[in-house]
């Protein structure tokens, strides 16, 4: 069913260079027969969101030209697909940001996220740039959509895509339950970490961070203890099975390795800048260390929804702060600042948090 009359533009939050943030009006593109367009509530503003901010690359991936960002998005159906396929109008849903690449290069079938040429909303991977859903209305293909159940509120939804990245990175370490883990880095993802590990049964979970908000967070979904992340002779006392390096840089590398047991598995979700990393690899290899790469994610985000409906997932603490798009730059301002912040949402209603 058809609820409203849809403006031609609205508007999204345009990244156009380094530091050149603009609340732009963008038309909202006309759906395919597999289309339906989503009305959004809020957006988690992610590192990469923020790498264009601050230098107009995340990454290898330059903008050559103005990008919608945001990827991390909750909202409603407000029209669904011309044919019927997906859910309809008046459905809450979360979003799978990804459309695996298209040809026959070699990769694991079962894994597109590995897809050479998968792109990503938001992304300036290529151009023409794939433009994110950071606006007041977005047309997104159905197979992009998760149906929401009333018991996952919009606000937490929109940390569902983070929670798949973590999950994924969890997964990849395999069983986790009755097992000692370390998370090196509390930002978002490392948080989530936690929450995903506590989730799978970790019998001990401790979070690494170099300042105390981040560390709070973590504590409050699940981290049995915390380390500060100067105090490198407790964190390689922990001996861990399994450590999840978030951090993104060869210093939480080098933790994560000095941190884990001999024999033990280190999963790098963190993404390290391109090029050499000076890292202690001499210690992986006579440790016989598993080191496993984690990327976005595949049908994990399924699993996350249904953790978040039966109450066995719990997040929201990872949630900090909430700005509407009017308060799109102090938003950002806040979400740069881990000293302070977790998560930072907008609100794309024009509504002003209470």
């Amino acid at each position: 069913m058809e609820t409203l009359n849809l403006p031609a533009s609205g508007p999204a939050l345009v990244a156009h260079a380094a530091g050149d943030l603009r609340i732009d009006d963008v038309p909202l593109r006309a759906p395919g027969p597999d289309e339906a367009v989503i009305e959004v509530l809020y957006g988690g503003i992610c590192g990469s969101d923020l790498h264009y901010w601050l230098h107009g690359a995340a990454g290898e991936s330059i903008l050559k030209a103005p990008l919608v960002l945001g990827h991390e998005i909750s909202g409603t159906v407000v029209r669904g697909a011309a044919d019927g396929s997906g859910p309809q109008a008046g459905t809450p849903v979360a979003v799978h940001p990804a459309t695996p690449g298209p040809g026959a290069a070699r990769y694991p079938q079962d894994r597109p996220n590995l897809s050479p040429g998968c792109t990503y909303l938001g992304s300036a991977a290529r151009y023409p740039h794939t433009d994110g859903a950071f606006s007041r209305y977005v047309t997104l293909p159905v197979r992009m959509l998760r149906p929401l159940p009333d018991t996952i509120d919009l606000r937490t939804a929109a940390l569902i895509e983070p929670a798949s990245v973590a999950w994924h990175a969890v997964s990849r370490a395999g069983d986790v339950r009755g097992k000692t883990a370390l998370v090196i880095g509390s930002g978002p993802i490392g948080a989530l970490a936690v929450a995903v590990l506590k989730r799978k049964g970790a019998a001990r979970i401790v979070a690494v961070d170099l300042h105390p908000r981040p560390l709070a967070i973590a504590t409050a979904v699940g981290a049995d203890e915390v380390i500060a992340a100067t105090d490198t002779a407790a964190i390689a006392a922990v001996e861990a099975d399994v450590v999840i390096e978030s951090s993104g840089n060869h210093h939480g590398l080098a933790s994560a390795i000095n941190g884990a047991v001999r024999g033990g598995t280190v999963v790098m979700v963190g993404l390290l800048p391109t090029g050499a990393q000076p890292v202690p690899i001499s210690l992986a290899i006579t440790r016989e260390l598993r080191l496993l790469g984690s990327f976005r994610f595949n049908n994990e985000i399924d699993d996350v929804i249904a953790a978040l409906a039966d109450g066995s997932l719990r997040i929201d603490p990872v949630i900090t702060h909430e700005f509407p798009l009017s308060e799109a730059l102090p938003a950002f301002e806040m979400a740069r600042d881990s000293t302070s912040s977790g998560k930072v949402l907008l609100r794309f209603d024009g509504s002003v948090p209470a």
